[in-house]
């Protein structure tokens, strides 16, 4: 994981404010990111390894990591995207992880729900108006 301000040793005020934009990330998901963060730098989360070794996420990271997977989807979504987004690799494989956990022990039902959450989260994100044509189908 990167950290702002690694190699930036020539800045010598170091009370300039530095305004990064996030124009993708909504406040309450970048609050959870910044969560995930602070817990990370005290705590390092357990490499996840692949072939997964269970079907749960509490047997593959820590408790605090399990629990903070533990959202609503659309947050789920939102925070896939912001990791991928942000380049923050643990999060993004944290958070993949519980997608896939979620994926593979879903009934038929309950996947038919998961794509419809992911359309749903394209047309309200997306301008194109394709996948609007198709949610209103």
């Amino acid at each position: 994981m990167t950290t702002l301000g690694e190699g930036d040793d020539d800045d010598a005020d170091e009370d300039d404010i530095v305004e990064i934009p996030l124009p993708n990330v909504k406040a309450t998901v970048l609050a959870k990111v910044i969560e995930y963060c602070t817990h990370y730098k005290d705590e390092p989360m357990t490499t996840i390894t692949t072939p997964l070794k269970s079907n749960r996420v509490e047997e593959i990271v820590q408790e605090w990591y399990a629990n903070f997977v533990k959202v609503e989807q659309i947050m789920l979504f939102e925070l896939v995207t912001a990791a991928n987004f942000m380049d923050i690799k643990p999060l993004l494989d944290l958070t993949c992880l519980a997608v896939s956990v979620y994926i593979k022990v879903s009934s038929i039902c309950l996947l038919k729900k998961f794509v419809w959450g992911i359309l749903k989260l394209m047309a309200i994100d997306s301008s194109l108006g394709t996948q609007q044509k198709y949610l209103n189908e």
